[in-house]
Parts: structure tokens; C-alpha cells; sequence
């Protein structure tokens, strides 16, 4: 170990401090510690932190109002205003892609299960359905019914591979739980679990953070760490041998999400563009939600903080919000884009900052300390990042679909105002007894009394009249016990029901819950 270069290197970044503890460490320390500072990019890791701090200084408190322009309407499609003519084309045209074996899902899944209590990956967290199924088993069950939907439609099988992107905490829990439970199904070779990577912690003048006295305190680099895990971990390069044409991108936690929506690719695919951004309608002007818009004529999620209350209630001349469009983290992009965001525009991409409660141990003691407050950074990069590299105006297109339909996210534990695993089950509920009744069923109870639609947790409002998404204020979805649980291998989002429940009277709950239907 050349440790004499390494105190030069640290010292050229003002990093020194990262061998204070040397001499106390044993052999086999050292040697994890030489290894992670000699393996560490130190140039691009100092000066993504001095970007990231330079963004924050010159942005200031400024708000964007000014700079911000709405979508061109020629860009937005919309679920609501489509003829069954269109919506038959645009998913004709995505199962052709998916039969020709030319469509991927790539899944976001680094996140593990802290907020909900567990210490393991969110995808493998049940919220209490009747089946018992992980949020990854029913998104592996809705690959597997749309590769079937689309041989029905081409006559062709083909197959969709799955790329599941994980974090250094989640990359093993979740190849295991794969394998062991033989994927659900899927075809093993069409499974394809990488890591994104990490990035150092810093104190707020630029000191990396030390966890222990032999390692770095480390956080991932957020979802836009994407871009250049693509690249580290050839799986661009795979995408590219696989003959792989587009790709669908969406997060573990949607518990609605519709994994390579036929729809929502097909329109895209209808309009040649290389990017696209799927949303729903803001529910309410100040919901803390980030908005589709342009920012200086470049495509950008802006967050809720970025923007004052008045741009957020600003209204068009319909009355409907002028900027309305919430991003909910599903995209669509071709693989020519992909190649050439990782390989021209990935360095442009400035770090996000996060101020948080990072351990660290104290230079002088040796001790590890907890504090109270926030006392580092660490950095990431947003997926949606990339929508500024679009490379003209009509290469990018935003599709509107049905928040109660599409959009219920998992991230706090039971209890929790909003998106808890209750908030999941009842939305999920809502949404098959949506199916099974336009389908020409009857949703029952056990006194044989023709049961009431149940209203989805996204439905609730408050008394104000503010379109307040929580269903711990709705008696509804504290007392409701409509249970109804469709199998996604029986129905990918409601089609093919008829033959099952039309003019039948079902049982809720059914003691065959996602057979029976």
C-alpha cells in the first residue's frame, strides 16, 4: 500500500482528514480503507459537491415563476380524450414491439422499507391483500399477463425483460428473493438485477464524512444515478445486444402502476418521440407534488417548492390549473436517448442537495456520534433530470391518466395521514371493484344486499372543498370492508372480465379471491 501517495492525493482535495485514524487501525482495516479511498473518483466527486453547492448559492430563495412556460398542448395526450379506435392503436402498436421482443421495463428499486418499519427492500413488502402478494410479485404477475396480452394481439410470443435497478442495502435481498421464489414466473435470463451507485457524505464546507475510522460514510446517488449505472453495470450494453428499442421506467412503490402500459408507450411510440413523462392532474393547487413544465424552453419536473403560491394557482381561461401536470415517476424512452444521455449529457446533470442527519465518527475522539440535527449532505440526481436533453420540442410527449386508476404510492406505515400500506389495499380495492362492475358484475355482501361502489382513497376532499388525499378522514376507508382482489394473470387492467362476472352476483369478500375472477 503506497499510503504516501494516498496522504498527497487526499491532501490535493483537502480530504486529509480521511487518514486521521491510521495508526490505530489494524492491518485488515487498513486495507479496506486504502482500498475505498484508492478505488474513489476524487476529482468527480469534489467537484459534483462544489456544483451542487454552487446550483444552491446562485438559485437562492428565487422562485422559477418567471422562467416558466406551460406544455405545448400539441405534446399532451390524455386517457380521457382518446376514441377506443386510438386506444386500440396505440396498444396495438406497443404489443408489436413487446412480440418483437423490443420492449423493456425498468423498475427503480433501491429504496428499502425504513418508513414502513422493515429493514428489507420495498418490493418485497406485502400491505395486507387477501393473496399475500409483494409489490414485486404483483408487477412480476402484470409483465407476465402483458406479454400474454400482446401474443393474443400479434399472434407472436415474445417476452419483456425486466432491468430492476437496486442499491448497495437492497442488490442481494432482492436477488434472493427473486430466485427463491423462482421469479414469479418470468423467464430467469429476462430478470436482470444491477446496483446504482454511491456517493461520499459531506459536511456542509466540503470534509468527506467519515462512518468509521476504516470507511466512508456513503448514501446512493438517487434515482438519476440511473444514468450512470447503465453504463458501469453494461446494462445499456445488454439492452443494445438484446435488440431492445424502448423502454418504460416506473418505482417500486406504486402499488397501481401499470408496468409497460400498452397505452401510455403505444402514444408515445405513435408520436416518434424519444421521451415521455406520464402524470395525473394535480389535485390541488398547493399539493406538494413537482409539475411538468418548461423552464427557460427546456422540459423539467420543477418541485413545489421551486414555484410561489401564485404561479401554483394560476388558472387557464377553462378554469383548469395552468400548471397541472404531476409527475409521478413513469417514463418512457427510447434506447437511442438512453445512449445519448449516458454518454454526452450525464456529466451535465448537477447533484440535488439533501440535508440530513448523517452518523459520523468525531476526528478527535475516534467515537461515533448520532446527531440531533442535520449536519452533511448527501447528494443525488433525479431521473426526471434528463428531460432537458430532449433534442427538439416535438421528441417529447406528456400522457394524463387517471390518478385513482394508476397512482397509489407506498411510503409510510399504518397510522401515517397519507400512503400507507391501508391507503394501498383500499385503492387497490376501489379499483377492481371499478373493473368487476364495468365488467357487468355485481359486488354483494354476505347479507346478500347489492353493495355500494367503494370510493378510492384519492377521492376523498376535504370540507373546504381542497381535494385532500386522506383517507384517514374518510369513515369510508376506515371502516370499509369491500374486499376485492383481481389476479393480475387474470386481468392486466380490467379487459377480458366479461365472461367471468357479467350478470353474476359476486361475494365480497370471495373465498376465491383471484381465481373466481
Amino acid at each position: 500500500m503506497d499510503v504516501s501517495s494516498l496522504r498527497k492525493t487526499l491532501a490535493q482535495f483537502g480530504q486529509e482528514h480521511l487518514l486521521t485514524h491510521w495508526n490505530d487501525l489494524n492491518e485488515d482495516d487498513k486495507s479496506k480503507l486504502y482500498k475505498e479511498l484508492s478505488e474513489l473518483d476524487m476529482c468527480y466527486v469534489t467537484q459534483s459537491f462544489e456544483r451542487c453547492i454552487a446550483s444552491v448559492n446562485s438559485d437562492g430563495a428565487v422562485k422559477l415563476d418567471d422562467k416558466m412556460q406551460p406544455l405545448p398542448r400539441g405534446i399532451c395526450g390524455s386517457v380521457l380524450d382518446i376514441t377506443e379506435c386510438e386506444k386500440m392503436n396505440y396498444q396495438k402498436l406497443a404489443f408489436e414491439q413487446i412480440a418483437s421482443g423490443k420492449m423493456a421495463i425498468l423498475l427503480l428499486a433501491g429504496g428499502q422499507g425504513t418508513r414502513l418499519g422493515v429493514s428489507y427492500p420495498k418490493g418485497m413488502y406485502d400491505v395486507g391483500l387477501p393473496s399475500g402478494k409483494s409489490l414485486f410479485q404483483l408487477q412480476a404477475e402484470r409483465i407476465l399477463k402483458l406479454q400474454k396480452l400482446a401474443e393474443n394481439s400479434t399472434g407472436k410470443e415474445g417476452s419483456i425483460v425486466w432491468y430492476i435497478m437496486t442499491s448497495a442495502s437492497t442488490v442481494k435481498p432482492t436477488s434472493d428473493f427473486f430466485e427463491s421464489n423462482n421469479y414469479f414466473g418470468l423467464e430467469p435470463s429476462n430478470v436482470v438485477v444491477f446496483q446504482q451507485g454511491t456517493l461520499p457524505c459531506f459536511t456542509f464546507d466540503g470534509k468527506i464524512i467519515m462512518d468509521t475510522k476504516y470507511s466512508l460514510s456513503r448514501a446512493p446517488d438517487g434515482n438519476g444515478g440511473l444514468y450512470r449505472a447503465l453504463k458501469v453495470d453494461g446494462i445499456l450494453g445488454d439492452m443494445t445486444k438484446r435488440g431492445i428499442k424502448y423502454i418504460q421506467l416506473y418505482c417500486v412503490d406504486n402499488i397501481l402502476v401499470r408496468c409497460g402500459d400498452p397505452l401510455f408507450t403505444g402514444y408515445c411510440i405513435s408520436k416518434g418521440v424519444e421521451c415521455g413523462n406520464k402524470v395525473v392532474p394535480k389535485g390541488f393547487p398547493t399539493e406538494a407534488v413537482g409539475i411538468t413544465c418548461k423552464v427557460d424552453g427546456e422540459y423539467q419536473v420543477v418541485e413545489y417548492s421551486e414555484i410561489t403560491s401564485k404561479a401554483a394557482e394560476l388558472r387557464n381561461d377553462d378554469g383548469s390549473l395552468t400548471y397541472s401536470a404531476a409527475n409521478i415517476c413513469i417514463h418512457f424512452f427510447t434506447i437511442e436517448f438512453l445512449k445519448r444521455v449516458v454518454e454526452e449529457n450525464e456529466s451535465q446533470l448537477v447533484h440535488h442537495v439533501a440535508k440530513k442527519k448523517i452518523p459520523y465518527t468525531d476526528l478527535k475522539t475516534g467515537k461515533q456520534v448520532k446527531p440531533e440535527k442535520p449536519n452533511g449532505i448527501k447528494m443525488e440526481k433525479f431521473v426526471f433530470d434528463v428531460f432537458q436533453f430532449t433534442s427538439s420540442d416535438d421528441k417529447f410527449a406528456v400522457w394524463e391518466c387517471i390518478r385513482e386508476d394508476e397512482f397509489e404510492p407506498l411510503k409510510n406505515a399504518n397510522g401515517a395521514s397519507d400512503f400507507t400500506p391501508m391507503h394501498c389495499r383500499n385503492a387497490l380495492y376501489a379499483l377492481h371493484q371499478k373493473y368487476v362492475i364495468a365488467a357487468g358484475g355485481v359486488l354483494v355482501g354476505d347479507d346478500g344486499n347489492v353493495l355500494p361502489q367503494m370510493s378510492s382513497p384519492a377521492e376523498t376532499k376535504d370540507t373546504n372543498n381542497n381535494e385532500k388525499f386522506d383517507a384517514n378522514n374518510n369513515e369510508q376507508a376506515k371502516t370499509q370492508d369491500i374486499i376485492c382482489e383481481i389476479s393480475p394473470l387474470v386481468s392486466y387492467a380490467g379487459e377480458g372480465l366479461e365472461h367471468l362476472v357479467k350478470d353474476k352476483h359476486i361475494l365480497i369478500p370471495s373465498s376465491k379471491i383471484g381465481e373466481s375472477f
